[in-house]
C-alpha cells in the first residue's frame, strides 16, 4: 500500500475567496472545480508527500494550519502585501535553513510560506 497524496480541506462557505490567495498571488492551479469544492495544485511534479505533527511552528510561533514551499520567498511575501493579506511573523531567516513569514489565507488559516535556503 502507497499513499499518493495528502491533501488539506479548508472548511468554508465562500470557495471563490481562495483564488486571490492561492490561484493570483501563489500562482497555483485550479485543478479541480465542481461548484461545492475547489482544488487548487501545480501540475508539474511536487517533490513528495509530506504531513508534520508539531508542538510550535519554531522560533516559538504558533503551529501553522498548512506550510507552502515555494522558490522566490521574498516575490510570494511581495504579492502577499500587494494583495493587502497581513504579514503576522517575518520575513525571518530561521536556524534551520529557511526563510519565511507566516500569512492568514481568507478563511484565518495561519500559513507558513517559505523558501530552503541554497
Amino acid at each position: 500500500m502507497k499513499v499518493k497524496r495528502i491533501v488539506a480541506n479548508i472548511n468554508t462557505t465562500d470557495i471563490t475567496a481562495a483564488k486571490r490567495f492561492y490561484e493570483d498571488v501563489l500562482g497555483l492551479d485550479l485543478l479541480m472545480d465542481h461548484g461545492w469544492i475547489r482544488t487548487y495544485g501545480s501540475n508539474e511534479e511536487m517533490g513528495g508527500i509530506q504531513i508534520s505533527f508539531a508542538s510550535q511552528g519554531g522560533s516559538e510561533t504558533p503551529t501553522p494550519d498548512l506550510s507552502i514551499e515555494v522558490d522566490d520567498v521574498d516575490a510570494a511575501l511581495e504579492g502577499m502585501k500587494r494583495a493587502g493579506f497581513p504579514i503576522e511573523y517575518g520575513p525571518a531567516d530561521e536556524p534551520w535553513g529557511v526563510r519565511r513569514f507566516y500569512v492568514r489565507d481568507p478563511f484565518g488559516k495561519l500559513i507558513n510560506i517559505l523558501a530552503h535556503e541554497h
